[in-house]
């Protein structure tokens, strides 16, 4: 009976054991894939950081160096942000496909969207319509296709996108490059950089148009 009776114990602590030993590499296997998951975490820019700094771009190039407001116009300039905002247009398509079980690879964020071959595709109507002298309407696709190719610009420099970088010679080459300059700053930084524009934008209106007027 003492025999029996220490063999079940000895049993029961082997399978106690076994469990506990099961579920601490279950843990340390759980704590890997969190540090690989971390380490492919990034920070991006904000998508305001986008639209901002894209409107700003194409406001100083109308001001300083075009001079001549008759082709960009106010709606040219907002037509450019939104043009800066449109390579994440990927996120909302991917979770919407997402709901019918459609995830295809190059809809992933960084992907298609954010190549310079994306940018590109909009100088094809803005040509056509350039030649059909309807430079209005081609200087809006003028100004998307900018918009696209500096955000693209603005994930490769400060960060964002794939975290491998940004494929520019996409489809010849799916090679990724990137700076990502503010990744040592965390994520918080470009909430303050958004102020920062912002209030330096606003002053050079100030300086330069007199926004107060219309106050």
């Amino acid at each position: 009976m003492c025999s029996r009776k220490r063999s079940k114990t000895k049993l029961a602590l082997l399978t106690a054991t076994r469990y506990l030993t099961s579920g601490t590499r279950g843990l340390t296997r759980q704590r890997k894939n969190s540090r690989i998951k971390t380490k492919k975490r990034y920070d991006m820019p904000l998508a305001v950081t986008h639209v901002i700094l894209t409107i700003i771009a194409v406001d100083l190039y109308r001001d300083y160096i075009l001079k001549n407001k008759n082709y960009f116009t106010l709606h040219t300039v907002m037509i450019a942000g939104i043009g800066g905002l449109l390579p994440d247009i990927d996120i909302p398509l991917s979770k919407i496909l997402g709901l019918f079980n459609y995830a295809p690879e190059w809809l992933q964020h960084g992907g298609l969207t954010h190549t310079t071959f994306f940018g590109l595709i909009f100088l094809i109507p803005a040509i056509y319509f350039w030649k059909k002298e309807n430079k209005t309407v081609a200087t809006y696709f003028i100004a998307i296709a900018f918009g696209v190719l500096f955000h693209i610009f603005l994930d490769f420099f400060l960060g964002g996108g794939r975290w491998e970088g940004i494929m520019f010679l996409w489809p010849l080459s799916d090679q990724p490059y990137k700076i990502h300059l503010l990744k040592h700053f965390g994520k918080d930084i470009f909430v303050s950089l958004d102020a920062i524009i912002l209030l330096l934008w606003l002053y050079h209106e100030e300086v330069k148009h007199k926004i107060k007027d219309f106050i």
